[in-house]
């Protein structure tokens, strides 16, 4: 496994945790489940990692409204400073491709999108789609030790 590999794998993880945990914040009968989430890794101009931050915190109010579900946008901290992801969680891919269309029709996405275009914040973009390996979704922590 390459390091990009790892990261990857890593960030899966934790997006799978954080969905977790968001899930259940919610009543049972608002719960829809999430079985995939698109996983999205963008190369971005290092030097324009505000106008990048900007550009995520724009899709926290147009994702919902178009159906998904927002994991987060996670900017880098340390190591590669031109790498950063988003995770949006759909109940099956047909929710996907709904959304897809709703984005599509959507004045604030498609200004969005035009601002990251303009300002040039997104040098590539790859799309995957990540599910839940059954038993081993949200496990707490059984470390016995004291931190």
């Amino acid at each position: 496994m390459n390091r990009r590999e790892a990261i990857a794998s890593i960030a899966a993880i934790y997006a799978a945790l954080t969905l977790g945990r968001t899930a259940q914040a919610k009543p049972a009968a608002e719960k829809a489940p999430m079985t995939i989430t698109c996983f999205i890794r963008y190369q971005i101009d290092p030097f324009q990692r505000e106008g990048f931050k900007k550009y995520a915190e724009n899709w926290r109010h147009i994702i919902p409204r178009c159906g998904g579900h927002l994991v987060g946008y996670f900017l880098p901290h340390e190591g590669t400073n031109d790498i950063a992801w988003g995770l949006i969680a759909f109940s099956n891919l047909a929710a996907y491709e709904t959304y897809r269309t709703r984005l599509k029709a959507d004045p604030q996405a498609r200004e969005n999108l035009a601002m990251a275009h303009d300002m040039r914040l997104i040098l590539r973009e790859e799309r995957n789609f990540v599910e839940v390996v059954d038993g081993t979704f949200n496990l707490p922590s059984t470390f016995a030790g004291s931190t």
